[in-house]
């Protein structure tokens, strides 16, 4: 199995996930927002390629004898998006395509490709399914949006079988809480392990549906070994409910046992106001349902950056 971004956030509990199943796993990083302490215990157990996917020859090698693509490799911030719309296209759209030929001219049996709820920009309505049209207000849900067309452009002209996952607000731990870029849930956990007020951007009514990291490895792994059916379509990987960050708050501060108030500032361009998925798609075709719980994901990511800040 190949995993591209294996030291990202979700590309890193995926591939730990696969060599607990048994499988031999090799990852390409250039770890430009991945790090590697995110494969601590088990770099003896991984073979890792430091390079960039648009490195045609460390690509090449990276998928020489490898039967599925997990391309989670990407540039995954609306923000910085933003601030650079061509670099997040190259990343994304561009090293996508590039993971797509590679995995063309050596056979490999499938690829998953990690897409974004963003792609459906401000939806009319809630929850949102996969039938709905696409309208990407940000850089990065375009660049996302051009990476699902070409799985399907080349499932129907090469047959190279490829499965998208429209993943929504992913958290869990090893997600980095420093970046300029970080997420919401780590930089809140963050702010009030540290005593300091959460930033909200806009008025904190915005609404998520907040996915824990353990629901999208699952769901990617029935991805890999779904049927026909499944190939050249998009699914929704989410938990199918929606909270606002206001919500989030109270949970974390009644998790952590903090009464620290937020700070709230403008919102950021970019951002859509709700989010939630319609999860009947991927439960009938790849027989996923999110196990791990909102609540009880929050608690398993509070642990894990506790004991990092210690």
């Amino acid at each position: 199995m190949l995993v591209t971004g294996g030291g990202g956030f979700i590309g890193s509990n995926l591939a730990r996930a696969l060599l607990a199943a048994g499988h031999e796993v090799r990852v390409i990083d250039n770890f430009a927002t991945g790090r590697r302490g995110n494969l601590a215990g088990v770099e003896r157990d991984v073979e890792v390629i430091d390079a960039d996917v648009l490195d045609r020859t460390a690509l090449d090698k990276a998928i020489d004898g490898v039967s599925v693509v997990f391309h989670q490799a990407a540039i995954p911030s609306v923000s910085r998006s933003v601030a650079d719309p061509l670099r997040s296209h190259e990343a994304n759209a561009t090293g996508t395509l590039a993971v797509l030929v590679a995995a063309r001219d050596v056979g490999v049996d499938r690829v998953v490709y990690a897409s974004s709820s963003s792609v459906y920009g401000g939806a009319a309505a809630l929850p949102v399914h996969e039938e709905l049209p696409t309208r990407p207000i940000s850089p990065y849900a375009v660049s996302k949006l051009a990476g699902e067309a070409y799985c399907r452009a080349f499932t129907a002209t090469f047959r190279l079988s490829t499965v998208s996952l429209r993943y929504f607000n992913v958290f869990g731990p090893r997600q980095d809480p420093t970046s300029e870029y970080a997420a919401v849930i780590p930089r809140f956990v963050t702010a009030l392990l540290a005593g300091t007020s959460p930033v909200v951007f806009g008025d904190g009514e915005q609404s998520r549906d907040f996915t824990f990291i353990d629901n999208v490895v699952q769901a990617n792994v029935l991805a890999a070994g779904a049927g026909d059916e499944a190939s050249g379509r998009a699914f929704n990987i989410a938990h199918g409910d929606r909270r606002s960050l206001n919500q989030l708050l109270e949970a974390l501060r009644s998790i952590i046992g903090s009464d620290l108030q937020a700070t709230y500032e403008d919102p950021r361009p970019g951002d859509v106001r709700h989010s939630q998925a319609d999860l009947t798609a991927a439960r009938e075709v790849l027989g996923y349902r999110p196990g791990v719980s909102f609540e009880e994901g929050l608690r398993r990511t509070v642990d894990w950056l506790s004991s990092a800040n210690r």
